[in-house]
């Protein structure tokens, strides 16, 4: 701990030394000792250091903001606490790990929490049996250390959003009394939104290294699971789209649809034909912003690809488990891959988002109008846009890296005794074409790439050392990425 410092006073000394013999010594000779000198302090300092100040100065408003933003569907109460505890409160025994598509019973949601935290990998369940949900939200709710927060997507995005006082914000969901009284003054709720009583989500944390039985958490996340009906079945979407004439947006942010897995096959598919016509009645001349989060029915995900929702939307945000499930439900590059080994690829990312821009983007022989995918997991963040249509996005994935470096230490500003770098040095650009080689340059940590007309802006993450709380990170990360975007007029 003491060399860098030592280090650092010593080259401060040779310095000062210099300036006294400066007379004495020829220019050049001078100014090549100065420029060691110098380079040898700046690598003495950390490169989170260095990162944090190359961010700062990157991390400029766009030319054109955004002005009025409207954030819907799905909102909630987060009953935020150790998942362990609550098991353990529930009288569950910890065992083997099993992935569940829904949860049925109390035993499917052991199984499934153990999978899933054996992996440190996120995930979002439904749970069918409404009488034993109610029950194991109660003990959650009155545990001590149980935390509640605003939750669901589109309420966190909106929250998010709300805290600069520049942007006026219309939530739209499921707003029960407790959500209310949550939410930001800056947030507007619709009357049509109100309902009499709250949708809550369990949230279930892990820490690094916790374990709980012969299962041991590689990182820290969390599995969330409820029964959400509202949610579910997006009661609120057409409510959402018909205010947007009333408030006048300058983009639109959706999320929601990931939460109708829990309806019948049938019924999904009803509904979400239901919802492409209500997102097809949204002017076009306001962007769509669609936020995914964890889904397990590969049909649902290849008709919102492949025919239904990507067409519609602008922007999508997404982290690497529905990056991967994307691909395997769409036949897409690595759809093989079974999971991630640790860090996803840089090459294999790259080339899946490449993919969903070229397939199922807006290129010269494609109808869609998506034109942008952030994509965030733990290490690092991918801007991948097609060129002409976004700006100012060295800033945009330099602050979503920032947002998650912050808010999962709970901090205002990053603290770099707390964080850590994650993130490959060095990385090549693609697993399927002859790829670049990258180099990560901590002076200038935002790197920057291009491939048939679509941008690729990365940037690493400075990953909390002992988060405080991992809920929300995708939402707060998307919605910075989004607040330093800038869309350009067509």
């Amino acid at each position: 701990m003491w060399q860098r410092p030592v280090c650092v006073g010593l080259l401060a000394l040779a310095l000062g030394y210099l300036c006294v013999l400066g007379p004495q010594l020829p220019l050049s000779a001078l100014q090549h000792l100065s420029a060691s000198l110098l380079g040898g302090l700046r690598r003495a300092r950390s490169l989170e250091s260095r990162m944090v100040a190359a961010w700062q100065a990157a991390i400029v408003r766009p030319a054109r903001g955004w002005a009025r933003v409207a954030v819907g569907v799905n909102a909630c109460v987060d009953v935020v606490l150790s998942g362990v505890k609550l098991l353990e409160a529930l009288g569950l025994e910890p065992g083997d790990g099993k992935n569940h598509a829904v949860l049925n019973s109390r035993q499917d949601l052991r199984e499934a929490f153990a999978h899933f935290m054996e992996k440190g990998a996120a995930a979002e369940r439904f749970f069918s049996d409404a009488e034993s949900f109610h029950h194991i939200a109660q003990t959650a709710s009155e545990y001590p250390g149980a935390q509640l927060y605003v939750g669901g997507n589109a309420a966190l995005i909106g929250q998010k959003l709300a805290a600069n006082p520049d942007l006026k914000i219309l939530l739209c969901g499921p707003v029960g009394p407790k959500l209310h009284e949550l939410l930001d003054d800056n947030v507007v709720v619709p009357p049509e939104s109100m309902q009499e009583r709250d949708e809550f989500h369990l949230i279930l944390e892990y820490q690094a290294g916790e374990e709980w039985g012969q299962v041991k958490a590689p990182n820290a996340n969390r599995f969330i699971f409820s029964h959400d009906l509202s949610n579910g079945a997006l009661n609120m979407l057409e409510a959402f789209v018909s205010s947007l004439d009333e408030f006048q947006p300058d983009l639109v942010v959706l999320s929601g649809l990931h939460m109708m897995e829990g309806q019948s096959k049938e019924v999904r598919q009803r509904r979400l034909m239901e919802a492409v016509a209500s997102i097809s009645d949204i002017p076009t001349d306001i962007p769509i912003h669609l936020e995914l989060a964890s889904m397990t029915d590969q049909d649902f995900v290849s008709n919102i690809v492949q025919q239904q929702v990507f067409p519609l939307v602008n922007s999508i945000g997404l982290n690497e488990q529905e990056l991967l499930f994307l691909t395997q439900s769409a036949s897409g590059p690595h759809a093989s891959l079974a999971s991630w080994n640790g860090i996803p690829d840089v090459g294999v990312v790259s080339d899946i988002l490449f993919w969903i821009l070229k397939e199922h983007g807006k290129t010269t022989d494609q109808t869609s109008d998506l034109t942008r995918i952030h994509f965030h997991t733990l290490a690092y963040h991918i801007l991948a846009t097609v060129d002409g249509f976004w700006g100012n996005q060295i800033a945009a994935v330099a602050a979503g890296a920032r947002a998650a470096g912050t808010q999962a230490c709970a901090t205002e500003t990053i603290d770099t005794s707390r964080v850590f770098l994650k993130a490959p040095l060095e990385f090549v650009t693609s697993q399927v074409e002859a790829p670049s080689k990258m180099s990560l340059n901590p002076d200038e940590p935002v790197v920057h790439w291009h491939r048939e007309g679509i941008s690729f802006h990365f940037t690493p993450v400075l990953v909390c050392k002992d988060p405080v709380r991992t809920v929300g990170l995708g939402d707060a990360i998307s919605a910075e990425g989004l607040l330093y975007s800038e869309l350009y007029p067509q």
